[in-house]
């Protein structure tokens, strides 16, 4: 997939696929919520796997029962590209599973 930053329009475009997710300066971002602390510990997991599936590392944080992602692209000086919204789609294919709301 080539990584060349998306401009402003085609990351809004793209996120209308993906709801929940929303831009935060140069990046985009998700948080889901859990019924439990051992939901959002397993989530994180199958993000972590994801990630190296596409070499690609996002900032992931797991709380209580949250699990919250921030994604850009540190090679493109941190702007969102293609690469970013994969690894969300991605995401957003896992989280039902996971009881991710």
């Amino acid at each position: 997939m080539a990584v060349e930053p998306l401009s402003q329009n085609d990351v809004e475009e793209r996120l209308q696929e993906l709801p929940g997710w929303t831009t935060d300066g140069d990046r985009i971002t998700r948080t889901y919520s859990f019924d439990g602390h051992f939901q959002a510990a397993a989530m994180v997991i199958h993000i972590a796997q994801l990630q190296e599936e596409l070499n690609h590392h996002s900032d992931l944080t797991l709380g209580y029962n949250t699990v919250s992602l921030a994604v850009n692209t540190h090679s493109v000086g941190g702007k969102v590209t293609g690469l970013d919204v994969e690894l969300a789609r991605r995401v957003e294919a896992i989280a039902p599973g996971h009881g991710a709301r």
